[in-house]
């Protein structure tokens, strides 16, 4: 499931164009506040970073905006990353508009846990997609626990291993908003029995483009050794995790 077979970004794109386009915008939002500092993009940070205060001022998009905006470049990259990582199966899986839902609404989760149970830092800001994110976690555990159909082994270890990383990360180093991690994954957790509802396994062979399907049989002589291999990068897309988690953990990042 966590195996990219994309042959280029544009097949990225093609196949999963919702966690593309956050990407994406993850990426723009950061070149316009933190690498160019353009005065739009600071007006941009001001109006969409998440405040209990404002939040409590009726400025409720506040609990949407801040999954938008990260605090610099290794957090959004690392938050990137894990949508790259943990999205794509699930775009697929559910469908884009159920997909859009999940995020948003296990983000929404996050902030809402924050606003509801951070009422001592009402002057203090957060941001970041972290709770949308640790709800994709939830939607996985729950498939482990309830749907084991749809997850095969190899990713299920990846899942929990990596949850379980995320977790003493969560509340081990400081600065992190551990309200809006642990309600992201109790809200992604909640929304999946609704979103899986009709769900199919993820296949990598559902992207092929029909027009490379000319109905023919084929054989392809390298199938079961591909298979091999992406069992291998498995491996080292823990290892990639783990790395990005360390590099996070120096930097005391959010």
């Amino acid at each position: 499931m966590f195996i990219r077979t994309e042959r280029s970004i544009k097949e990225f794109i093609q196949f999963y164009p919702i966690v593309a386009g956050l990407v994406i915008i993850h990426i723009a939002l950061w070149l316009m506040i933190d690498l160019l500092q353009l005065q739009f993009g600071s007006v941009l940070y001001q109006w969409g970073v998440g405040s209990n205060y404002l939040i409590d001022q009726g400025q409720y998009w506040r609990l949407v905006t801040p999954i938008f905006l990260h605090s610099g470049l290794m957090h959004m990259l690392f938050n990137s990353f894990a949508l790259v990582l943990f999205g794509p199966a699930l775009e697929q899986m559910l469908g884009k508009v159920k997909f859009l839902i999940a995020y948003f609404g296990a983000g929404i989760a996050g902030n809402l846990g924050t606003y509801a149970f951070g009422a001592s830092d009402m002057w203090s800001v957060h941001l970041g997609a972290s709770g949308a994110i640790y709800g994709l976690f939830g939607m996985y555990v729950f498939m482990i626990a309830f749907r084991k159909h749809l997850i095969d082994p190899g990713s299920k270890q990846v899942v929990m291993i990596i949850f379980i990383i995320g977790i003493i990360m969560t509340f081990v180093r400081s600065n992190i908003n551990i309200h809006a991690h642990i309600f992201g994954f109790i809200g992604g957790f909640a929304l999946a029995p609704l979103v899986l509802a009709n769900a199919k396994p993820f296949s990598p062979w559902r992207n092929r483009p029909r027009n490379q399907d000319d109905g023919s049989i084929q054989f392809d002589p390298n199938r079961w050794r591909k298979k091999r291999v992406s069992k291998k990068s498995i491996i080292w897309i823990v290892v990639g995790v783990l790395v990005l988690l360390g590099i996070l953990g120096r930097l005391n990042i959010l």
